[in-house]
């Protein structure tokens, strides 16, 4: 079975179709990956961070929520 990619692609797609043309050796893939994964997770956690504030949230408040006590 052969899977067919429609276009459009994100700007991410581009990116990284571009990056796999250049010939990246395998080695690399799992470093890519990494470096992927943690940019996405420091976006997310300072996302959190800055609802978290925006909502006025505290060490109590997540006290509470561990214990049920909402």
């Amino acid at each position: 079975m052969q899977t067919t990619i429609q276009p459009p692609f994100s700007n991410m797609q581009v990116e990284l179709l571009k990056l796999y043309a250049a010939g990246v050796p395998d080695e690399y893939l799992s470093d890519i990956k990494r470096m992927i994964a943690k940019y996405l997770f420091e976006r997310a956690r300072d996302r959190a961070d800055t609802i978290w504030d925006e909502k006025g949230y505290s060490e109590e408040t997540l006290k509470k929520w561990i214990s049920g006590d909402e």
